[in-house]
């Protein structure tokens, strides 16, 4: 009689290689299901203040625009592609690159005079005093 060790967890390892192999194979086929840019977000919430910090990085300063209105922050812009070289031979592009633009209802009222924004290293700060 042959013993064989029992490894739950083995079988979901494999159920995910099957799953990440089908996605690869679908993206190289040039169907990209994640082909959006959408900057990831932080609101945080001080005593005289609310920070709102988006990582934006490929994005030039001047192509980033921020508006506040009726108590609605709106960040927009677009992450521009570079000029495309057909000498070029990819073997792989998971950048993504477009327009976009998100919109947050703040917590609490914001004083819409006194907003500082600061763009750094990819990392946009806004911070509104209340």
């Amino acid at each position: 009689m042959t013993l064989i060790k029992f490894e739950p967890l083995r079988e979901f390892e494999t159920i995910h290689d099957r799953i990440q192999r089908y996605f690869d194979d679908f993206s190289s086929h040039g169907f990209n299901i994640t082909d959006s840019f959408s900057p990831r977000i932080d609101i945080s919430e001080e005593k005289s203040y609310i920070n709102v910090a988006a990582e934006i990085p490929g994005v030039k300063k001047e192509n980033i625009k921020i508006t506040l209105q009726d108590n609605i922050l709106t960040i927009e812009g677009e992450k521009k592609k570079e000029s495309e070289q057909k000498d070029k031979n990819f073997y792989r592009s998971e950048r993504v690159f477009g327009s976009f633009k998100r919109s947050f209802t703040l917590p609490s009222e914001v004083d819409s005079e006194n907003v500082e924004a600061k763009f750094e290293n990819g990392i946009l700060n806004v911070t509104l005093k209340k």
